[in-house]
């Protein structure tokens, strides 16, 4: 069948697919109906929002769309006791997990407790020394000198540690995959629990703490008090949504628009610093809390002090925050320094290996476990395959694993561990942790491949590109662009709306840097639309763009309003082109 646009085998070897003649007829239906831009159309009814739903669409109400906290398994139990150790001046420790999403969730708490005049310990465990997740001496030590340990982000498989804190209670707070046995924790609180009905299962570990605070402010109200301003802390919930891409959909996209909204006002002091470090120079966007800032926040746990994303999200001291935001800025370059060097060597290994398998990996000595995980997901881009990455050190590998959609890792990863190729591993559909032996290596990647394959891993081919219709340069103004940034925030589930721009002639084009390309572009009527296309030369975009020879191109990308020195003007990110026959 032929591509949109008569699109088949683009420059970057997919198919081009456009609205169905079904998507056609409700966009012009909604049209009618909404009074709408028909691109805005097009968009809300890939969202499946009929025309009747769409004013709410555009302007969702966490107050409609947050669940009840009580409909978790072990919430108000949690919360009374979290509730009990606070208002009675029990020593609280945090174990969170090393990520963005662990930082955020323990600043929650943290936060949450300053307000109350309350403080507690905070532990973040080491990535290289200790793992993930909690593990039986910090557990011992910690348990020693607290009443209540609080593990976010973490813990609902740590059966050993949890159990080596006997005599101090333990909450776990999660929302990676549980198995049939939960551990002897004083409660459980995860919309992953094999024992739930799923339907908040798209909440993030912050989005689970940010819930049983709701229900801990509810239990005050019911005794008569007043519990710190939960709204405005939807900033950290928000940065923990996007950065550990969990899907923009339901109350978590209410979540993300509300917390962008705090952030604008800059009054956390670390994400304030944060922001500056990065030279942020406009309102927060989905974008800059997945690329921006959270991968600064992450560069501590990776590669660095494994606490200092947590106590940067928590601090409300403004010198600290500059301090620990200027450190994480320098270990982000490191890391990026770090990735690239072990990026090569893992995709020509992939490559060797073959990368139409059903799993794409890649082992090395002393790979470092802080970034193989960025690895593994460049390896998925780049094959549209399940990849893992594994840094082996002496007798044992620690690995990282990113999917791709409809394929589940994380319950391989788990059923590869129950028939002992494993040493550990657990994790969520889309991403995964492990450590495996080194003399099981081979055969326990062999059997996570056999797995994949059944679930239709090795089948797809390039990813077919989905596009939202067409544009003509001088239809995509500004305003039309803030209309469909309504419906948003774009990312992980709910991709931001891609156009395609027909027949168009290259009026400027320069390489910028290594691997970058700008141009200009228009179609011969007088309107023109600059563009960025991010590593075009890392694949055959850049070249055949730049060389262009006059030629006409189909392009095709996403939209942004580029704002520079007062200025707002339409950018497209572009993505693909294909030569126009025309």
């Amino acid at each position: 069948m032929t591509g949109f646009l008569g699109v088949s085998s683009s420059a970057t070897g997919r198919k081009w697919i456009g609205p169905s003649a079904e998507d056609d007829r409700l966009s012009e239906a909604m049209q009618q109906a909404t009074d709408l831009p028909m691109p805005l159309c097009r968009l809300l009814v890939r969202r499946g929002v009929n025309a009747e739903d769409a004013a709410a669409f555009l302007e969702p109400q966490l107050r409609d769309l947050l669940p009840d906290p009580r409909s978790l398994k072990d919430m108000e139990r949690a919360a009374a006791r979290f509730l009990q150790a606070a208002k009675s001046g029990e020593k609280i420790a945090v174990f969170a997990d090393y990520d963005v999403d662990g930082g955020s969730s323990a600043a929650l708490l943290l936060c949450w407790l300053r307000a109350m005049g309350r403080d507690a310990t905070l532990y973040v465990p080491d990535r290289i020394d200790e793992g993930y997740g909690p593990n039986v001496s910090a557990m011992q030590a910690l348990a020693k000198d607290h009443d209540l340990i609080v593990c976010v982000d973490c813990g609902t498989l740590s059966f050993e540690p949890i159990e080596a804190a006997a005599g101090t209670d333990v909450l776990v707070l999660d929302h990676h995959l549980g198995s049939e046995t939960l551990p002897a924790a004083y409660a459980v609180v995860n919309p992953n629990r094999q024992d739930e009905d799923g339907t908040s299962s798209h909440l993030c570990a912050a989005g689970v703490v940010f819930l049983m605070l709701v229900e801990v402010n509810r239990q005050l109200r019911e005794n008569g008090a007043t519990g710190p301003d939960l709204m405005a802390m939807l900033d950290l919930v928000a940065l923990a949504t996007v950065a550990d891409v969990a899907p923009l959909i339901g109350v978590n996209r209410a979540l993300v628009r509300q917390g962008l909204k705090v952030m604008a006002r800059r009054k956390r002091p670390g994400l304030v610093a944060l922001a500056d470090v990065a030279r942020m120079n406009s309102a927060p966007s989905a974008y800059h809390l997945g690329f921006l800032l959270g991968p600064r926040v992450n560069a501590g746990g990776r590669i660095g002090k494994a606490d200092l994303g947590a106590r940067l999200l928590a601090t409300d001291n403004l010198a600290e925050a500059h301090s620990i935001a200027e450190r994480l800025d320098q270990l982000n370059a490191e890391r990026r320094e770090i990735e690239n060097r072990v990026r090569e060597v893992a995709m020509a290994q992939a490559e060797e290996r073959g990368v139409e398998a059903p799993l794409v990996w890649a082992a090395g000595e002393g790979w470092h476990p802080g970034i193989v995980g960025i690895v593994a997901a460049r390896l998925k881009e780049a094959t549209n395959r399940p990849a893992v990455v594994i840094g082996l050190d002496g007798e044992e590998g620690k690995g990282s694993g990113r999917s791709v959609a409809g394929i589940d890792l994380g319950a391989a990863i788990q059923w590869l561990v129950s028939e002992g190729l494993l040493l550990k591993g657990g994790g969520h559909k889309m991403a995964a942790g492990l450590s495996v032996a080194r003399d099981k290596l081979e055969p326990a990647m062999e059997r996570l491949s056999e797995l994949l394959a059944r679930q239709g891993a090795g089948d797809a081919g390039p990813a077919d590109l989905k596009l939202d219709g067409v544009l003509m340069p001088g239809a995509a103004t500004p305003e039309l662009i803030e209309m469909i940034d309504g419906a948003g925030p774009f990312g992980a589930s709910a991709p931001a709306p891609r156009f395609a721009f027909p027949d168009q002639k290259i009026l400027f084009s320069k390489r910028v840097g290594e691997t970058h390309l700008k141009l200009s572009f228009g179609d011969g009527l007088g309107a023109r639309i600059d563009a960025i296309c991010f590593g075009a030369f890392d694949g055959p975009l850049g070249p055949l763009l730049e060389k262009h020879n006059g030629a006409r191109f189909h392009l095709t990308g996403r939209l942004e309003i580029n704002t520079w020195g007062g200025r707002q003007s339409v950018q497209l990110r572009l993505e693909d082109a294909a030569v126009s026959a025309n």
